[in-house]
């Protein structure tokens, strides 16, 4: 081995210790856990046993219907999430981008700020804005002839999906406004002298030049909306009315492990919803590849025939 394929190796060690101690082991533990099962013998006085059960938590997970509809809400908050999240998120890049935007610092840092508050603070803060005894933001919908219910069965995807926008919406825009600023200012003043508007460099061009940065918010959205925990935790902890413990597939695997003390079934609704994961991830990923390539700039006009090489005589 060289000396540098040794001080490459020695460099790489620590990730992947990490790696392995932080990923690798935790998966198989999980995988091996969701295995088996714990019994109870003798009628259920006698002591409980492990019993290895092979792919019946999976069956079990598969067949509880609340699992399932686990599902279908993190659908119904991808539907509603992700789009605001990237519309809004590129809107106030764009904004901040543009020749008419003044103290660009201030609002980067303003909007980013809420970002900075832990998740479980900020799902606090929206608990208590959402209850109608104590939020004056109730009050004053209710003084304007708008009788909404945050903490309701009906309401609380719409609380959900404000919650997670409160928080990462000034964190994507970052990333955009970012991107935005790597775009070669040759482009845009070459669009500018072609008669391009405002509205046309924007769509035309600034976005499709970050489509990369696009495509992986959306990808670790994804990823982080099908891990929704904290916010309806928080909620549900409120008022159970608004939604179950079990409302997100992470709430089901986390009362089937801390409240019914059933491991296996825990550990094979986790792999099954990392499964769906990795779906969803390479599905999207798949999609950005296909996706046609834009043009660095626009072509206004037919291209010029080449001209001829004149041999000299």
């Amino acid at each position: 081995m060289s000396a540098k394929s040794r001080a490459v190796s020695v460099l790489l060690a620590p990730f992947f210790v990490v790696f392995t101690v932080a990923m690798v082991l935790p998966i198989g533990y999980a995988l091996w856990l969701s295995l088996f099962t714990e019994q109870q013998s003798g009628l259920g006085f006698g002591g409980t046993e492990t019993v290895f059960t092979g792919l019946g938590n999976y069956l079990t997970a598969l067949g509880d219907r609340t699992f399932r509809d686990g599902f279908l809400v993190l659908v119904g908050y991808c539907a509603c999430y992700i789009p605001l999240l990237l519309a809004g998120g590129l809107a106030l890049a764009l904004l901040l981008d543009s020749a008419l935007a003044r103290a660009r610092r201030f609002f980067q840092l303003a909007l980013f700020l809420p970002h900075a508050v832990p998740g479980i603070i900020a799902a606090l803060i929206w608990v208590y804005l959402y209850t109608p005894q104590l939020s004056p933001v109730v009050g004053a919908l209710r003084s304007g002839g708008l009788d909404f219910s945050f903490l309701s069965p009906s309401g609380a995807l719409p609380a959900v999906v404000n919650i997670a926008l409160w928080e990462w919406l000034g964190y994507n825009m970052v990333i955009f406004y970012a991107a935005l600023q790597a775009i070669d200012r040759s482009v845009i003043e070459a669009a500018t002298v072609d008669g391009a508007g405002a509205w046309r460099i924007a769509t035309g061009i600034k976005i499709p030049l970050i489509r990369s940065s696009v495509v992986m918010v959306a990808l670790f959205t994804v990823i982080g909306s099908l891990q929704l925990f904290t916010e309806p935790l928080i909620i549900n902890q409120a008022s159970s009315a608004a939604l179950s413990s079990s409302w997100t597939p992470n709430m089901y695997a986390y009362t089937a492990a801390f409240t019914r003390n059933d491991y296996g079934l825990a550990a094979a609704a986790s792999v099954l919803l990392a499964l769906v994961a990795a779906a969803l991830s390479f599905a999207v990923t798949r999609l950005a590849q296909r996706a046609p390539r834009p043009r660095t700039r626009p072509r206004t006009g037919p291209r010029p025939h080449p001209r001829k090489k004149v041999r000299p005589t």
